[in-house]
C-alpha cells in the first residue's frame, strides 16, 4: 500500500524563526482542517519514552497547550509514561497529520507542570473527566470494567455535577522543552521535505534539511 503525495513543498525562506512559531502555524492549519472533518484530533500526538535500561513505549496522547517553552500534556503521575520520565526525561512527540502529508516529530526533555498551573487546567476539564482522573489508578493492572465504574460511580456520588472536584495529588501535566524539532512534509517520489530546527547553546535555533 502506497500513497502518492503531491503537496506544496516545504522551503527553508518559508519558515518561522522559532520552532514554535512555526508549529503554531501548522498547527493553525490542521485545526482547521478538522473543522471541515479532513483531520481527526489535530491535538493528538504519540508520546514515546524509555526506562532507565532504554526499553521503549508509546501511546497517544493529547496536546493541551503548546507556546514558547513547550508542549504540555497531563497524565497519571504513576502512569508508565509518567515512572518512564521520572527515571529518564527524554522524549519524543509526534503529530501524525496523515491527510495533510505532515508530521512533527519533537524530541526533548520533559519536566513536571507547576501544581498552580496544573490546579487551574484541571478546572476547565468536563466534570465526567475530572472524576475519570480519581477513578482511573492509569496503567495498573484491575480485574475487570465493572471495577473501574464502580470507582467512578462512587466519585459522582460523592462529587455530583456542580460540585467542585479537587484535583487528585498523583494527577497532572508535563512540558516538553524541545531540543529539535522536525517539520516533514510529504512529496511526489518519495522526495519529501524534511526541515529541522536544532537548539544551539545560545538559545538560537539553526535549521538544517535532512534527506528524505
Amino acid at each position: 500500500m502506497r500513497a502518492h503525495y503531491r503537496a506544496e513543498g516545504l522551503l527553508e525562506d518559508g519558515l518561522a524563526a522559532h520552532p514554535m512559531d512555526q508549529f503554531g502555524h501548522w498547527f493553525r492549519q490542521a485545526a482547521q482542517a478538522a473543522v471541515h472533518g479532513f483531520v481527526h484530533e489535530p491535538n493528538a500526538m504519540v508520546v514515546s519514552t524509555a526506562d532507565a535500561d532504554g526499553r521503549p513505549s508509546s501511546r497517544t496522547v493529547l496536546l493541551k497547550q503548546y507556546d514558547e517553552q513547550g508542549f504540555v500534556f497531563y497524565t497519571n503521575y504513576d502512569s508508565r509514561k509518567a515512572r518512564e520520565l521520572a527515571e529518564n526525561p527524554y522524549v519524543s512527540l509526534l503529530f501524525p497529520w496523515h491527510p495533510m502529508a505532515r508530521q512533527v516529530i519533537v524530541t526533548g526533555t520533559a519536566r513536571r507542570t507547576a501544581r498552580d498551573e496544573t490546579a487551574a487546567y484541571f478546572r476547565t476539564r468536563p466534570h465526567g473527566s475530572q472524576l475519570g482522573a480519581w477513578a482511573s489508578e492509569q496503567s495498573s493492572v484491575i480485574a475487570s470494567r465493572d471495577e473501574l465504574e464502580s470507582s467512578y460511580a462512587q466519585l459522582s456520588a460523592r462529587y455530583p455535577e456542580g460540585e467542585q472536584v479537587p484535583v487528585p495529588p498523583n494527577w497532572g501535566g508535563f512540558r516538553v522543552a524541545p531540543q529539535a524539532v522536525e517539520f516533514w512534509q510529504g512529496r511526489e517520489n518519495r522526495l519529501h521535505d524534511r526541515l529541522r530546527y536544532v537548539a544551539e547553546p545560545d538559545g538560537s535555533w539553526r535549521v538544517e534539511r535532512l534527506s528524505p
